[in-house]
């Protein structure tokens, strides 16, 4: 399927205004595009390429070479933003991992990755969908603004009720096999508060990432740089606050209000042929909405073996719970900037389906290169993997400081559990960005849209990858620690 993103123009009283509107100087061949895309609205709706986009753009704007400084300033206030928002939902789920609803049902415990995960299936694929038409000229006036903006966030919550009423019966089903046993109340509760949750939290976030977008493209910054981090900021503490405070009011209602939960899921379910109405009418995202299912759902499951293992693992080490949102979301954040500006590239660079090495037109770029090639080399998307892999030390380290900090020295940072968890730290980043780069040009050739696609198996594949390695630093901590002196006593 040939990739084409959808311009809306405005009336214009005569041919005069128009031209402009759109400075395109001598390229008389793109001239003659946008002409016959007027004339033909019956026949293509107004569908150009993504090249023939590129260079409408108002103002001529003019694209600078990003430095090292420019993208590091950009990318690092976003993230550490988002990281201070993660260390509180990690704080959070410390708190909340105790509370009767949470030790009573189990299964909670296991959709919780699922449910944070949403922010990479949905939140973060919008900010890198949104930047992209941003950056290709495609919301630079108030009814591009209006009807892409309104389109994304409807079809984001028909995905976030269908996604979490999934993720909740996988957690139900997980938690059957575990524990041999499935009660009904149970089951309702656990899809009840997961509906609302990502509903909510689905609709705030959009907006906020919509707002974040068209106030970078005011100030002439990079929306790629900032949308992901700044999408996932608020994405975790909402999430858990939200999932909280539903989940226990729906557990002091079994027994006395049993039909609340079913009454929720019911009313959610029926929404949905009203979601999917209203999305597949907008040019914007009938596409999406057709073709953008697999990856949340796929990237939903993977997150969900995540939780399997979270919960396991919160059996055993109390301690790993307050680091779980911190190590996961941190490479999420990163892996989707990266995602979020190759993608971005791809659609400047050609059209769907037809790869271009890097300074070199008349050349196919390689797909599968190597790891010292990935963060080595002398292309911008190497100079932006070398720039966000400096992130990851300083930023774990001010994140884990932080926890330290605000539990009172509880959490026994010793040199040798930083130096473990900076370890497992870095090889989850690496790793992730390494296939990231990989992923997405592969689903360019094979003309799969990495903005629909490739966010969503990238940070569920951190997600998985984050709490395993945060497993294993545990238990390595486990066993050589000395167990007769305290140390480490938050792993026990």
């Amino acid at each position: 399927m040939a990739n084409v993103n959808h311009i809306f123009t405005p009336d214009y009283p005569d041919s005069s205004s128009h031209t402009s509107a759109f400075d395109i100087g001598p390229i008389t061949n793109v001239e003659s595009l946008v002409n016959a895309a007027e004339g033909s609205n019956e026949t293509d709706n107004g569908k150009l390429p993504d090249i023939v986009a590129e260079t409408t753009r108002s103002n001529q704007e003019v694209e600078l070479e990003e430095t090292y400084l420019s993208i590091a300033v950009q990318v690092f206030i976003p993230f550490l933003i988002a990281g201070f928002g993660m260390v509180f939902a990690g704080l959070v789920l410390d708190r909340i991992q105790h509370w009767p609803v949470f030790e009573e049902i189990t299964e909670l415990v296991i959709l919780i990755p699922a449910l944070l995960g949403l922010k990479g299936n949905l939140e973060m694929t919008l900010a890198s969908r949104l930047s992209t038409q941003a950056n290709l000229g495609h919301m630079d006036t108030a009814r591009q603004k209006f009807s892409i903006i309104v389109g994304n966030l409807t079809l984001i919550q028909c995905q976030a009720i269908v996604v979490g009423f999934l993720g909740a019966v996988v957690a139900v089903v997980m938690g059957g096999i575990k524990s041999n046993d499935v009660e009904l109340d149970h089951a309702y509760l656990l899809c009840a508060s997961s509906l609302v949750t990502v509903s909510i939290a689905s609709f705030v976030l959009g907006l906020i990432t919509a707002g974040v977008i068209v106030f970078s493209r005011y100030v002439h910054i990079n929306p790629d740089n900032v949308a992901t981090p700044i999408a996932a900021s608020l994405g975790d503490i909402t999430s858990l606050t939200l999932l909280s405070i539903v989940s226990t009011v729906l557990y002091d209602s079994i027994g006395t209000q049993d039909w609340l939960a079913p009454v929720i899921i019911a009313g959610y379910i029926l929404a949905i042929p009203m979601w999917v109405w209203i999305a597949k009418k907008n040019l914007a995202t009938r596409d999406v909405l057709y073709h953008g299912w697999t990856p949340v759902v796929g990237a939903m499951l993977i997150s969900s073996v995540g939780g399997l293992i979270l919960d396991f693992m919160v059996s055993r080490f109390e301690g790993i719970a307050v680091f779980q949102p911190v190590i996961n979301g941190v490479g999420g954040n990163l892996v989707a900037v990266q995602a979020s500006r190759i993608s971005t590239a791809l659609h400047k660079q050609a059209e769907l389906g037809i790869l271009h090495s890097e300074g070199n037109e008349d050349e196919e770029a390689v797909i599968f290169i190597s790891p010292v090639n990935s963060f080595c080399g002398k292309g911008v998307h190497s100079r932006t993997t070398r720039v966000l892999m400096a992130m990851v030390l300083p930023g774990h380290i001010i994140f884990i400081y932080t926890i330290d900090y605000m539990k009172d020295g509880d959490t026994s940072l010793s040199t040798l559990f930083i130096l473990v968890y900076l370890l497992a730290a870095v090889m989850q980043v690496a790793t992730l960005l390494y296939v990231a780069y990989v992923m997405i040009h592969w689903m360019w050739k094979k003309k799969i849209d990495p903005d629909n696609s490739a966010i969503p198996y990238l940070t569920s594949f951190g997600d998985l990858l984050g709490i395993s390695l945060l497993a294993i630093a545990f238990q390595f901590l486990y066993l050589i620690a000395d167990h007769d002196t305290g140390e480490h006593s938050s792993l026990r």
